[in-house]
């Protein structure tokens, strides 16, 4: 469980950031940013951060909610929330404010320029997704938990599998398992593709019967205390050919490369190009045609991204994803999708769920 100290310790992080913008105060109006900074789990609030004040907006749905979960100071605006903020910016006596330029409706930036006509607004980007790439402690543990979840989720819905049930049968299965289980919910739409379908990285599941010896793919996430874990399996539903099977090695001997490639100072270009290079001694790395990875944690994806170009340096703390895919249309496609931690002296795989290549 995260504490009132952490948040403040997350907050006075980003104090510098102030400093070297020039700037006297950030608003902050992302809800994930806004939840990491002040403790707020509602659907609506932004969060104004000054050198010695945190105040935290919402509307009167949250007036009780809101003061149990934070140690911001709570204003409840009564109409939109942009003019109340503004109003607190001239009360402070606020010159100059940053906004998260890549964050901010298009909306709330109107209604910001008009409101605040007096005072400079000064877009920055990134500052707390950066803060948020390494875990506390807390953090990781609720990570761990999601991931625990997850696998258990599987496993429960696997018993209920059978041959002939509709892809979309079988997310519904997964989806009620994680909620029995005491998940929020899903950290995103989970992915059951069956045969063919499983050349499609992001494919619905449909009513499609899930046919013998065919492939079927699975990837899925919960939410555990507002953080995401995310796993892919690939299955055989019955006997697989030669070729197939041999794609399925590849796939697993790519990722094992990747993973062993986590470390504190490895680039997350290096441990993309681990899983590329099995893949290309396979003749398959044309096939690969996404990221090796992605950070999560209360988004489901998050930074640092595990890409041919990304120069991030992994530090312990960060928890990522390794999930190296070979997708062949008219024929399917294999993801092998593990999350796990950098720790100080390599990584530790959090998700238990084996992947061998598993006979349905």
């Amino acid at each position: 469980m995260q504490t009132d100290t952490e948040y403040s310790a997350r907050r006075e992080h980003l104090l510098p950031a102030l400093a070297e913008g020039r700037v006297q105060g950030f608003l902050v109006t992302a809800l994930p940013n806004v939840r990491y900074l002040s403790g707020f789990t509602g659907s609506h609030g932004a969060v104004l951060l000054t050198e010695d004040r945190a105040l935290l907006f919402t509307d009167p749905r949250y007036q009780t909610q809101a003061p149990q979960e934070s140690d911001c100071e709570v204003k409840i605006a009564k109409g939109p929330l942009i003019p109340e903020v503004v109003k607190w910016m001239n009360r402070l006596r606020l010159k100059t404010v940053a906004f998260e330029q890549n964050r901010i409706s298009f909306l709330d930036y109107q209604h910001l320029k008009e409101h605040a006509k007096n005072i400079r607004l000064k877009p920055l980007s990134g500052k707390i997704e950066d803060l948020r790439m390494v875990k506390s402690p807390a953090e990781i543990a609720s990570i761990k938990a999601s991931v625990k979840l997850n696998s258990a989720a599987l496993e429960q819905a696997l018993r209920r599998f059978k041959p002939s049930m509709a892809e979309v049968d079988f997310a519904a299965e997964i989806e009620y398992r994680m909620r029995r289980l005491g998940a929020d919910g899903t950290a995103f739409e989970t992915i059951v593709a069956s045969g063919p379908r499983t050349a499609l990285p992001h494919a619905r599941p449909t009513d499609r019967p899930i046919q013998p010896d065919q492939l079927l793919l699975v990837d899925m996430g919960s939410v555990v205390a507002g953080y995401a874990s995310d796993m892919t399996r690939t299955y055989a539903v019955g006997k697989l050919d030669v070729r197939t099977r041999r794609m399925y090695r590849a796939v697993l001997e790519s990722q094992r490369a990747a993973i062993d490639g986590v470390k504190p100072g490895a680039t997350c270009s290096s441990v993309d190009r681990a899983a590329r290079g099995v893949l290309r001694s396979y003749g398959l790395d044309n096939l690969f045609i996404h990221s090796t990875g992605h950070g999560l944690g209360l988004e489901i994806h998050e930074n640092p991204r595990i890409g041919r170009k990304e120069r991030t340096k992994l530090e312990p703390g960060m928890i990522i994803t390794i999930e190296p895919g070979v997708y062949q249309e008219g024929v399917g496609g294999i993801r092998i999708e593990d999350t796990v931690v950098v720790t100080s002296n390599g990584c530790e795989i959090l998700t238990p769920t084996g992947k061998e290549l598993a006979v349905l």
